[in-house]
């Protein structure tokens, strides 16, 4: 199927009409009455072999049923229809938008190439291709995306803004500021004149920044940068690092070195930021036992927050396919790869979050090797077979689970990364799901200097989060882990670890959304942080 193709599909599928809303609400009299979902919007075909609706349809009756007084608001309801309810059980909602095609510094081998975007992306990629659709406007594609995100029933008052299209750091400047102030405008629903005014509004605005990523190599990072991420409000970065291995990094011409890589985390983490790292197994001179071993470097001093693994994938658009044509290179089929990664799962670290095991690349890209996108699935089968578990926090997450407050256990799991002592401060049920946690980070004096004179003398609460479902700012549900308490008591056990080690205050790496939450408990703003000193406690 073609990509025009594709997006017709997709256009005609979105479109609201009368008749299909009239539909939704017999399938949700269904739903109420106790009929399974699908099996609800069975019952209701589209006329002339259309089809059948999708749950986004009973989501808008819903919604519109409850604004005209017709029905009362029913959260239970809500979740059964929620589209994908597993978007937002990590307590907060991504939206995802990306930069315009433009020249990447890097010359790696197995990155795809295709005029219409950025270097490594395909334009049939669901969130590239949401890019490409809105002509990778900012303000368009944050809006669109909280418009659908409406209509298939989730919360949209914490977004965490998810910027990709390769090295944030090689665009023009000028550039990145107005691609940031365009997505504050987008949440705060007004055009600010400056970057920070649109700061300053999205403090109380409906949709609240929590979180803003974005992603480059490790040998674009320095103190200068670590300041101009902090002033367009950048809490998370996603770093490249592909391999620990130099060699391997050398054949797939990657650019840098682990010594690079080692440099970059060192000093995000000296300035607070969380730390994702991008893993790429089966590079060109790898194999499984090699990669194995590499896995394993990921946790000597480096000790990414969140890891996203992207088996290499063989695409026609590569230097990387000449390797192949010429014999030179061999993609692991389906069994190697499940087989690898089930090997490696359980070596992470409970302070780590496997974000995602493959990239969302079509299929029919793929020329040879692992065609399935199901890989994760796949992978925690081969794992129960064996009787194996991954201890990352995105397995151990409560979700949608209801907890009991006075059964969590508190756990302090320190561990060393490069010049820091680290401290993952965390609620746990008796089940061993994660609750919520903290990430408390006290530089060593052999610490680099990150050049933010704020941060002399401070420990760095580098995270908080709280997970299940994301719920509206001030609203409450029983059970639920949201809005009962547990940030709070985190940010104290903080402090109490921070005053005992000798520190003078703690700074917080706080997005623009989640200011007036610590500035409510007892922190004040710094230039670039906010601040809690204790001789002031």
């Amino acid at each position: 199927m073609s990509f025009e193709e594709k997006k017709r599909r997709w256009r005609q599928a979105k479109t609201v009409t009368p008749e299909k809303l009239a539909l939704a609400r017999l399938a949700l009299a269904d739903v109420r009455a106790g009929v399974p979902v699908l099996k609800a919007l069975r019952r209701h075909p589209l006329p002339d072999g259309g089809g059948y609706l999708g749950k986004s349809f009973l989501v808008m009756a819903y919604q519109q049923m409850v604004a005209a007084g017709e029905l009362e608001p029913d959260p239970d309801l809500l979740a059964r229809i929620r589209l994908k309810p597993v978007r937002t059980l990590s307590g907060v909602t991504t939206v995802t938008v990306l930069t315009k095609p433009y020249p990447c510094p890097g010359q790696c081998i197995f990155c795809p190439t295709d005029v219409r975007m950025p270097k490594s992306y395909l334009p049939d990629e669901p969130g590239a291709m949401r890019g490409l659709e809105h002509n990778f406007d900012p303000y368009d594609q944050v809006r669109a995306r909280l418009e659908t995100l409406t209509i298939t029933g989730h919360p949209t008052d914490k977004i965490e803004l998810l910027v990709l299209g390769g090295t944030f750091s090689a665009y023009r400047r000028d550039y990145q500021e107005w691609f940031i102030k365009r997505c504050f405008d987008a949440l705060n629903g007004e055009e600010a004149p400056t970057l920070e005014e649109a700061q300053r509004l999205n403090e109380t605005a409906a949709h609240r920044n929590v979180g803003l990523v974005i992603e480059t190599r490790p040998d674009e990072i320095d103190p200068r940068e670590l300041r101009w991420l902090r002033r367009l409000g950048v809490t998370k970065v996603q770093l490249g690092a592909q391999s620990l291995d130099d060699r391997i990094l050398a054949l797939n011409r990657r650019g840098h070195t682990t010594s690079d890589m080692m440099s970059a985390t060192r000093l995000l983490r000296a300035a607070a930021f969380k730390v994702v790292m991008h893993w790429m197994p089966n590079l060109l001179g790898a194999t499984p036992a090699s990669d194995r071993q590499d896995y394993l470097r990921l946790w000597q001093g480096y000790c990414p927050d969140e890891l996203k693994i992207y088996p290499t994938q063989l695409l026609p658009d590569t230097e990387l396919f000449a390797y192949w044509q010429r014999g030179e290179y061999h993609p692991y089929d389906t069994e190697t790869l499940v087989n690898l990664l089930a090997d490696i799962k359980p070596h992470t670290p409970r302070y780590c979050r496997i974000n995602r095991v493959i990239r969302d690349i079509p299929s029919t890209h793929v020329v040879e090797g692992n065609r399935r996108t199901s890989l994760r699935q796949d992978v925690h089968r081969e794992m129960a077979r064996r009787g194996t578990r991954c201890q990352c926090i995105r397995c151990r997450e409560v979700r949608g689970q209801k907890i009991d407050p006075e059964s969590l256990a508190w756990h302090d799991l320190t561990y060393e990364a490069a010049e820091a002592e680290e401290h993952f401060l965390s609620f746990d049920t008796p089940d061993d799901r994660l609750a919520g946690f903290l990430r408390l980070s006290l530089p060593r004096k052999d610490a680099p200097d990150a050049g933010i004179p704020e941060l002399k003398g401070a420990a760095l609460i580098r995270e908080v989060h709280v997970y299940g479902q994301s719920l509206p700012v001030g609203h409450e549900d029983a059970g639920a882990a949201q809005h009962i308490g547990l940030g709070t008591r985190l940010l104290e056990a903080a402090a109490d670890i921070a005053r005992e080690r000798g520190f003078r205050r703690l700074a917080v790496i706080a997005a623009v959304g989640t200011r007036q939450y610590y500035l409510n408990r007892g922190f004040r703003r710094g230039e670039l942080y906010l601040i809690r000193d204790f001789d002031t406690d």
